[in-house]
């Protein structure tokens, strides 16, 4: 017989107890690396034992902070949380799990262990939400690369923030159940049919014109040529002239011209912004072509993207639009080398030790500069002060090989005093627009077969395919090529500026006329010797 008899109905309470709060909740949530989603597995574990709250399962500092949120977020809504030791496991534990949208499983796990909520597995629905202290939910970011991979994985619906439903329902066959509070959340777990659930947003639609127009601009009839140019073929270019030539207006209003974004175009743009944060509250897809103007003092991380949890750049927040790079000679000139990979490829490459993040970055490139350091250099109206090396160590921050990769360079001269007073007349950006889905038609027509939408996309044997010149053409090609030293990238190049000018003409094929006009754009006064030659 035990010394100490009292103690038995004590510890048969004890394990009577500890039967009672030995309880496992398993739900399903999800996470981002990259733009690309993958599942995890949010397992609550309530155990009888001294009050703790632990988070295993490489969790970083934004979701180890998650366990005040949750923990203020229960008791503010109006239910008990549990005085026990709780274990939280994000699985698969070797991936780090990074943000703040794992608050919400966390907490419906809880109540879920604790029986308020009624189903402690659910396999079916992916749980998102960021958790304020009063037991609101708060959008989170990448919605829409987690929807389309639940989707991917079988399963039936997505419950998120309110903020965020627009976004997740443009993912067809998908559930989608918003919720602005916890409290909401537990009876849309409890009762599903009390919840209703958000439809499809409406196809993507044009929007009206933007407010900068082409017809605001003066003079700078070549300029527009070349961005009409660079527009139809989304071909990159560089515009270089005096301070106050128009080269940053000119380059503002492009994305006017630019054709509407299609509805596989507008779901790259929308995962790529909402997995920066950047998505609008309540916008299902963007609509307009991104337009990115970074300051000359980016790194060359913010610019290509990275990180140790690697996060899009600019180059890829501007895919499937343009570019602008603001006095590029201004840019260090590591940050402007990284560029010339992406210019390339249409895609940047991040790789780290566990994981690799592709991230697409095919853009239109819009650069503009000085043409010296003082930017006076050939202004008939004010004097250049720069001494030639000056003018030559200013214009050597842009390298050979990222000016092969430019296919326009264009001389943008001051605009004349007399002009000022005027009220301009130019062509509006409907006009030009027209003309650039005209040819860009044209160019889909011909080049679906090669799965390209633009000629500046062609690589390879598609360019002698699609931009194949005549006779004349070629014989200037070849003295272009003994004159300028053209490399085989500015021969393709000028070859595929070529093939858009002639689809801006409506031609079939490739003309000394459309071929002389490119190399008047690539390389400016020895080029215009050549064609008069």
């Amino acid at each position: 017989m035990s010394q100490f008899p009292f103690t038995l109905p004590i510890r048969r309470a004890a394990d009577s107890l500890q039967k009672r709060c030995a309880v496992l909740a398993c739900l399903r949530s999800a996470a981002v690396f990259g733009i690309e989603a993958f599942p995890v597995h949010v397992e609550v574990d309530v155990t009888f034992g001294l009050p703790s709250f632990t988070l295993v399962g490489l969790p970083d500092p934004s979701v180890r902070e998650s366990r005040d949120r949750v923990r203020s977020a229960i008791r503010n809504s109006g239910f008990d949380f549990p005085p026990h030791r709780i274990t939280v496991n994000l699985a698969p534990a070797d991936v780090r799990k990074a943000g703040s949208s794992f608050d919400l499983p966390i907490a419906l796990g809880i109540l879920a262990a604790t029986g308020i909520v009624e189903r402690r597995r659910v396999d079916d629905i992916v749980l998102l939400g960021e958790l304020s202290l009063d037991g609101g939910i708060q959008a989170t970011r990448g919605v829409l690369p987690i929807a389309a991979a639940a989707l991917k994985d079988g399963v039936n619906a997505i419950l998120l923030p309110t903020a965020n439903a627009l976004e997740a329902a443009v993912v067809e066959r998908l559930g989608v159940i918003p919720v602005d509070c916890l409290a909401d959340a537990v009876m849309a777990l409890n009762a599903p049919g009390s919840v209703t659930r958000t439809a499809p947003p409406a196809p993507v639609t044009p929007t009206a014109g933007p407010a900068r127009d082409f017809s605001e601009v003066r003079g700078q009839s070549l300029a527009r040529r070349a961005l009409e140019i660079a527009a139809a073929g989304g071909h990159n270019l560089l515009l270089i002239g005096p301070p106050g030539a128009g080269k940053t207006m000119m380059a503002r209003r492009v994305p006017g011209i630019l054709p509407p974004l299609s509805f596989e175009e507008a779901l790259e743009c929308t995962s790529i912004h909402s997995v920066c944060g950047l998505l609008p509250p309540g916008v299902g897809l963007l609509r307009e072509r991104p337009f990115r103007a970074p300051h000359h003092t980016v790194s060359d991380v913010a610019l290509v993207g990275g990180g140790a949890l690697p996060r899009p750049g600019e180059i890829s927040l501007a895919h499937n639009g343009v570019l602008f790079l603001d006095e590029m000679a201004e840019f260090d000139r590591r940050v402007l080398e990284v560029l010339r990979q992406p210019l390339e490829d249409g895609f940047v490459t991040i790789a780290r030790a566990a994981r690799t993040a592709i991230f697409p970055s095919r853009f239109m490139l819009v650069a503009a500069m000085n043409p010296c350091p003082c930017g006076f250099l050939g202004d008939e109206t004010r004097v250049c002060r720069c001494t030639p090396p000056e003018v030559s160590r200013y214009r050597g921050r842009l390298s050979g090989p990222l000016r092969d990769r430019l296919d326009l360079i264009v001389e943008v001269p001051a605009v004349p005093a007399a002009t000022f007073g005027e009220d301009p007349h130019a062509e509006p950006s409907s006009a030009i627009r027209d003309r650039v889905l005209q040819a860009r038609e044209r160019q889909q027509d011909r080049c679906a077969s090669a799965g390209v939408r633009v000629n500046a996309e062609l690589q390879g044997r598609s360019v002698w395919r699609q931009c194949r010149p005549d006779l004349p053409a070629r014989r200037l090609l070849e003295q272009a090529v003994q004159r300028l030293g053209l490399s085989a990238r500015g021969y393709d190049r000028v070859l595929k500026v070529a093939r858009t000018i002639a689809d801006l003409a409506g031609a079939d094929s490739v003309g000394a006329l459309h071929v002389g006009e490119a190399l008047q754009y690539r390389v400016n006064d020895d080029a215009r010797e050549v064609v008069r030659t």
